[in-house]
Order: C-alpha cells, then sequence, then structure tokens
C-alpha cells in the first residue's frame, strides 16, 4: 500500500510539474512583439537603446521602416507589418509615428495597446501641422531647411543640419546629433497636412511618454492629446528632448514593458 501511494504522489507531481512547465511554455509564447514606428527626421535606428533593453527582457522586437510619405500609406505597411505577426502585439510611436499607428491599429484585433513617445495622436480629420501650431512652444517651423522638390511635385522636409542639435536632440551630445542630422530621413510635406481617419486609442489602452523640453511638438500638445486619449499612464521627463527614446530609453522601455502586459 505504501508502494501504491509514493507512485501516486509521484505521478501527481509529475503531472503538476508538466502542467506548470506548459503554462510558462503558454506565458512565453504569447508574449507581445514589439513594433517600433520610427517618425520624420528619423530612421528605425533611433530606437536602438530601446530595443536592446526590450530584447534583453525577452521580447521579440520589429523597427519598422517607415515610408514619411502620408498617414494613410504609412499606415498600411505598418498594418501589413502587424497581420504578419502570430499572437499580440504593442505598437510603439514616435513623433509622427504616433499619428501612423493610431491608424494602423484598426482592424488588427491583435493589438495589445498603443504607446505614443513624444509622438501625436491625432482625432479623427486632424493633422500634425494643426495639432503643432494649436499650441504656443514648438519650433520646428524655424527649423526647417528649405524645401527639397519630389519628383512628383510634393516636398520633402528637412530639418537644417546646423540647427538640428538645439532643435530635436538637445540633450544627446553634440557628435551624435551631427550623426542623426547628416543621415535624417525627410518627410513628405503631404504627410503633416494629412487629415487622420478614425484612432485607436479610441478603443485600444494607450500610453505616453514625452520630455519637458521637447521643441518639435509643444509639451502643451502632448499632454492634451494624453489627457484626451485617457492615457493608462503619462511619463513626462524634466527637460527631455524630442528625442526622449534615445536620452531616456530606459525609461521608454519600463513604459513599453507595462503597455505588454495583459490589460
Amino acid at each position: 500500500m505504501k508502494f501504491v501511494a509514493s507512485l501516486t504522489l509521484a505521478i501527481v507531481l509529475l503531472v503538476g510539474l508538466t502542467m506548470q512547465s506548459r503554462s510558462a511554455t503558454v506565458s512565453v509564447a504569447v508574449r507581445p512583439t514589439i513594433v517600433l514606428v520610427h517618425g520624420a527626421f528619423a530612421d528605425a535606428t533611433s530606437w536602438s537603446e530601446v530595443a536592446a533593453a526590450l530584447r534583453t527582457n525577452g521580447y521579440r522586437v520589429i523597427g519598422v521602416a517607415n515610408p514619411l510619405r502620408s498617414v494613410k500609406i504609412d499606415a498600411e505597411e505598418v498594418s501589413n507589418v502587424v497581420k504578419s505577426i502570430n499572437g499580440p502585439v504593442v505598437l510603439v510611436g514616435h513623433s509622427y509615428g504616433g499619428s501612423v499607428i493610431s491608424s494602423a491599429a484598426i482592424g488588427n484585433p491583435n493589438v495589445r495597446s498603443l504607446v505614443y513617445v513624444a509622438a501625436f495622436a491625432p482625432d479623427h480629420g486632424e493633422t500634425a501641422l494643426e495639432l503643432s501650431s494649436r499650441f504656443p512652444g514648438g519650433t520646428l517651423g524655424q527649423a526647417l531647411a528649405e524645401p527639397v522638390r519630389t519628383a512628383n511635385g510634393g516636398k520633402n522636409l528637412y530639418i537644417d543640419q546646423d540647427k538640428f542639435h538645439k532643435q530635436f536632440a538637445a540633450d544627446l551630445p553634440k557628435n551624435r546629433a551631427a550623426l542623426m542630422a547628416m543621415s535624417q530621413r525627410p518627410i513628405a510635406e503631404a504627410a503633416l497636412t494629412e487629415a487622420s481617419g478614425a484612432p485607436a486609442w479610441k478603443s485600444l489602452p494607450s500610453y505616453f511618454i514625452f520630455g519637458t523640453g521637447d521643441k518639435n511638438i509643444p509639451v502643451a500638445a502632448l499632454s492634451f492629446m494624453a489627457e484626451r486619449a485617457k492615457s493608462r499612464k503619462t511619463v513626462s521627463i524634466p527637460g527631455a528632448s524630442h528625442v526622449v527614446m534615445i536620452s531616456h530609453s530606459n525609461a521608454v522601455a519600463r513604459l513599453i514593458d507595462e503597455a505588454a502586459q495583459p490589460n
């Protein structure tokens, strides 16, 4: 009888351990993929520090090459990336990338939450240009170089390299800002004046982080958009520039991790 009891106990323990192992496997399997969407005057490498921190914590990370052509075109590109992912997704947008993720999440039920990093969160019919000019404090217009004509008759916008450090990345070393200025990707003027569609932040949990030293998007505008979206958590970093994901990458990674948790 003692042998039978011991055998029964061993079987119960084995089954319990197997179930725990399966549970752990499922937990890892459903960990969200983090999709990072850069904004204007930047590229996917602007997420390097954030991506490294997230990968260390076990997340799969994708940095999308945002075309920066129009909200509709760019959102379709990001939406297609999201559709290719099995399992939940957290969409993260910087600057103009916030307008993109607000539209890209529509129709993608695997998007768990949205994270706005010094980013626009427009409502239906609003434009990035109108939102940034609605509040005082932004100086982007004064820092732009002469627009460059495109083959289709449009205009590409760049930040003047001599003004890039102070305007875009004042809390980064001057040498790094100079390299970013040299390699900046332009945005089509039309993208900043294109009206946004229905925003996903009205139905999905949203999180916001930005710096009080942002000169591209006025802090008042960022605060307004976070409050309007009923942000689950808003982090304001004193003195941080528009590239808060570089200068305060750990804070940004922590907020993304929080947004990735089950709601």
